[in-house]
């Protein structure tokens, strides 16, 4: 007999939701104030939120095992498995000295921390977002940037940072596509409202980037680059987003950035190169490098982006899952899960029993993508071998043990939390703002991105509540809906998740805590721009809206 989900068990939505806040609560302290060790915050904020589950929601015990064991193994596959293969690419590449070719080419277009930055962590991130998405970007270009050079803690929170804009049209516009499922709109309506919000965020992200790391006197420094890079990147998101569709924003406006600061650089040169306090000048000899060694040595992040973004296709990925199995197309139920729990949600009409299907895609994955592409890149890595790769594979798994445990963990937390009711409860106390809703909406988007680590999932999650709230204060209901995955976008960055992508990628495992430090503030102001825009667009600027 299935268990029904309780919202309200303490008597009072305010202190139900508080309740419900524990959790989260003691993640921001473990992590912010004890700078602990992302698997140790995580697993002390999902021991909380299980005894929370059991004792006061009244989740059954099995269930509640059952639960947090379907989130961990959605934490392996597919997340763990993109973190996993994206670092062993880049190991590859250092362990074969390729990337020794790759930082002196970059240093050789510019040598400028500042435009390295607007190169690789946004617009080089924004495709890679936009192709694969789900922790690739930060893994990959957090793991370049420290590479050539870069201050660990800066390399993995300036991708942080950088990964705001794209999110929501991450993966091939997954993210739009699910809310446009979940809440009934068309997601092409969806895709057009968001498309009229972020484009104010991506075109101040190059800036805000240059900005965190030299301060704003030595970011107008290299103005042309962050103009041409905001403003390229946000027009191409708008335009695509509204006259296209929810699938190639990203991709698009990545591309159209990156070749216009190439053009761009063939023009014009910052008057002074920037670097890192303390950080000796790289000294460039000679010609450098053939174009064709050049070529090469990118190779395997030419290989890889093309792969990601055939695997991206819901065409080709329903291929894949043809030919890989039913447990691909299918899946299967998970045990004492699937069926087990009831949902009585204001935007279900009556009981609903909640799914628990796993499908193991394991063909059709994002990272069975970039471990096909890293052995693709093999017979061009001179000197190297398909038995080193293997090798190196396994010692990065080894490398990775710690933020493999955090995200499995965090994931666990997260589905407790769905299937608890206590996520739900925590939307049911923002829906008590009333007319002040439209400034707490996308924070309702942020907190379910902080709790899953995905725009997707938070869409999924919360959507369907976004919009029958909407309804009842009078907001625009396709507004409330499409803020859920804008103002998601800025909960990315202090993720458990993404913060454990990170410092897995520049080896700063067991740092979780001071990533979160850095990158807590940007959050914080990023979602408050966000909600700011969205109550004038659902009170006076309602004439912006399609």
């Amino acid at each position: 007999m299935a268990w029904t989900q309780v919202y309200d068990p303490a008597g009072s939505v305010v202190l139900s939701a508080l309740s419900a806040a524990i959790p989260l609560m003691v993640l921001f302290y473990m992590l912010a104030i004890r700078r602990a060790k992302g698997h140790v915050a995580a697993i002390v904020g999902l021991a909380v939120a299980f005894v929370l589950a059991v004792a006061l929601w009244g989740m059954p015990f099995g269930t509640a095992v059952s639960s947090v064991a379907y989130g961990m193994a959605n934490g392996l596959f597919p997340i763990v498995w993109i973190v996993i293969t994206a670092v062993w690419v880049y190991n590859m590449t250092v362990e074969s000295g390729e990337f020794e070719i790759i930082k002196d080419s970059l240093a050789r277009l510019t040598d400028d921390r500042r435009l390295q930055a607007l190169f690789i962590a946004f617009a080089f991130g924004a495709f890679l977002e936009g192709t694969a998405g789900f922790g690739t970007p930060v893994a990959i270009t957090a793991a370049m940037l420290a590479g050539i050079g870069f201050n660990p803690l800066y390399a993995a929170g300036l991708c942080l940072i950088a990964n705001t804009a794209p999110v929501a049209f991450g993966a091939i516009g997954v993210p739009v596509i699910v809310a446009g499922q979940v809440s009934g709109f068309d997601p092409n309506l969806i895709s057009a409202i968001v498309g009229r919000q972020l484009p104010f965020l991506s075109v101040i992200v190059p800036l805000w980037l240059c900005v965190t790391m030299c301060g704003f006197k030595r970011s107008m420094e290299v103005l042309p680059a962050i103009l041409v890079a905001g403003l390229c990147f946000a027009i191409s998101q708008f335009v695509f987003s509204n006259y296209h569709g929810p699938t190639l924003p990203d991709i698009m406006s990545a591309i159209i950035t990156l070749v216009g600061l190439v053009i761009l650089l063939r023009f014009w040169k910052p008057a002074t190169i920037w670097r890192f306090e303390g950080e000796k000048p790289t000294v460039l000899t000679g010609k450098g490098y053939s174009f064709g060694e050049v070529i090469r040595a990118w190779i395997p992040f030419i290989i890889l982006a093309v792969m990601v973004f055939f695997w991206g296709l819901p065409q080709f990925k329903a291929f894949l899952d043809g030919i890989s199995g039913s447990i691909a197309t299918k899946g299967f139920a998970w045990p004492m899960l699937d069926g087990m729990v009831s949902r009585t949600v204001p935007v279900v009409p009556a009981e609903t029993p909640y799914a628990a299907f796993f499908k193991f895609g394991w063909l059709s994955a994002g990272g069975t993508a970039i471990l096909l592409s890293g052995f693709f890149a093999v017979p061009f890595m001179p000197k190297y071998s398909f038995g080193k790769a293997v090798a190196c594979f396994f010692s990065t798994i080894y490398q990775l043990r710690f933020p493999v445990l955090t995200i499995a963990t965090i994931l666990g937390l997260a589905f407790l939390m769905n299937y608890s009711g206590m996520s739900t409860t925590l939307g049911i106390g923002f829906t008590k703002t009333g007319s002040l809703f439209p400034f707490f909406a996308p924070i309702l988007g942020w907190l379910g991105v902080f709790l899953t680590g995905s725009d997707t999932s938070s869409n999924a999650l919360f959507c369907g509540m976004q919009r029958s709230t909407a309804q009842a204060v009078g907001m625009p209901p396709e507004l409330a809906v499409a803020v859920n995955s804008s103002g998601g976008v800025t909960g990315k960055m202090i993720s458990p998740q993404s913060i454990s992508v990170a410092t897995a990628a520049t080896g700063m495992i067991g740092q979780e805590g001071n990533l979160f430090r850095f990158a807590l503030g940007h959050s914080i102001a990023m979602t408050l721009f966000i909600c700011v825009l969205t109550y004038l667009q659902a009170t006076v600027w309602q004439w912006m809206l399609p």
